[in-house]
């Protein structure tokens, strides 16, 4: 039966009178953190890797393959979500970091290793949309930026733990042993999500002809503004996730996790608190400093010289995607229709993976293991968050004044 528009208003809107978070929205919290340990616990070791297997002028498309496939499967996430429902397409995300788990052991060529990378793409094309969705769903409007915050806490605490020990488990024990650790960490994430509740009024049950995309499905032009200033930004994570590794081993550091560690601390420590300001102040004013610190602290990790300044720098670049990441994810749901609640989020989703893989490829070709280049990498990205403040202040707020003085 299809979706009853009427029916799916009011269930949202009695959803987002609920001055609390319910329990429904904790335990996805706790899928959340197993989801993005048991990916991201790979991420450090990945560029090695692909090294031993001859492909090392190939690294920047250890990301940028994966964010290919995640993008390109945003349309079908989307559309199942506002069909069959959140929970099966968060299921479908994680069961695939489930099984990738177990193949990546069996690659022994740069071509197998890449078509994997490709297949993986899908768990984070599908878990975030359906989550994202999910949230919006049981959340009071007036707290998404805190609830997107909480979330990301979880998500960053996960990615965080899962950087942490990658390298300890690859160094005490054996890169197979840190794909199976991988797996097993995964199932339970979809454990957690077989015992939730459906938050979408009449689901409907899967059917092929819901996979055929129209043009109109792909993208939500309801959130353009929030989804270009996203990939505007996060064409530096890109380049953190692709760069890292090869600096942190430049700068002595044993341990490429400790980074993207101490990143993730820092970007977990404001997250709620940014969450709320934007709640309270509104998106654009919270975004407008989170833009800003994230193009200075590029420039700084860019220009770091010794370990301990290295890490430092890391923090306030984890700081200002903390800032940045729950306002635009707020700011996305709050101009979705939440009829295509699900395509929005795909939307945003998109953007996301689009610039996240422009980084890495990009950053991947300028640096070509030269290490000298690296600085030139990050002060790219700095380069695109300064577009991204200069689209925010010049072309989107002076199309909201035109609009408010035409309808005065």
């Amino acid at each position: 039966m299809p979706v009853k528009p009427d029916k799916m208003k009011d269930s949202i809107k009695e959803e987002n009178v609920r001055e609390r978070f319910d329990f429904q929205f904790w335990l996805l919290c706790a899928s959340s953190f197993l989801f993005f340990s048991s990916f991201n616990m790979m991420i450090p070791e990945l560029p090695n890797y692909l090294t031993q297997l001859g492909g090392a002028e190939y690294k920047g498309f250890i990301i940028s393959l994966f964010t290919l496939t995640a993008g390109f499967s945003r349309p079908f996430s989307g559309k199942l979500a506002d069909t069959i429902g959140r929970i099966p397409v968060m299921v479908i995300g994680a069961s695939v970091c489930f099984v990738i788990g177990f193949v990546y052991p069996m690659i022994t060529t740069v071509a197998g290793f890449f078509l994997l990378r490709l297949f993986h793409g899908f768990s984070t094309g599908f878990k975030p949309t359906g989550t994202s969705a999910y949230v919006a769903d049981v959340v009071p409007f007036n707290r998404r930026g805190e609830a997107m915050g909480i979330l990301g806490v979880f998500g960053s605490v996960g990615g965080g733990v899962g950087y942490a020990v990658s390298s300890f488990i690859v160094n005490n024990f054996t890169l197979n042993a840190l794909f199976y650790t991988s797996s097993f960490v995964a199932i339970f994430s979809i454990i957690i999500l077989l015992g939730m509740k459906e938050t979408l009024p009449d689901a409907q049950r899967f059917q092929w002809h819901q996979l055929y995309i129209h043009r109109h499905e792909i993208l939500e032009p309801r959130v353009k503004a929030p989804s270009i200033i996203l990939l505007l930004t996060t064409f530096s994570y890109g380049i953190v996730l692709t760069i890292i590794p090869d600096f942190s081993v430049y700068l002595g550091m044993s341990n490429k996790g400790l980074f993207l560690a101490s990143f993730i601390a820092a970007s977990m420590l404001v997250r709620v608190i940014a969450g709320r300001m934007s709640d309270k102040y509104g998106r654009v004013k919270i975004l407008r400093y989170s833009i800003l610190l994230l193009m200075v602290s590029m420039i700084l990790v860019g220009a770091s010289h010794n370990i301990i300044f290295f890490l430092v720098n890391g923090a306030i670049l984890g700081a200002s995607v903390g800032m940045n990441t729950p306002t635009l994810f707020a700011w996305t749901i709050d101009l979705s229709d939440p009829l295509h609640r699900g395509r929005a989020v795909a939307t945003m989703y998109i953007a996301l993976e689009v610039g996240i893989g422009l980084g890495a490829v990009v950053s991947g070709f300028m640096f070509n293991n030269v290490m000298e280049r690296i600085p030139l990498t990050f002060y790219t990205g700095a380069l695109l968050a300064g577009i991204a403040f200069l689209y925010l202040e010049f072309v989107y707020l002076r199309k909201q004044a035109a609009h408010e003085q035409s309808k005065n």
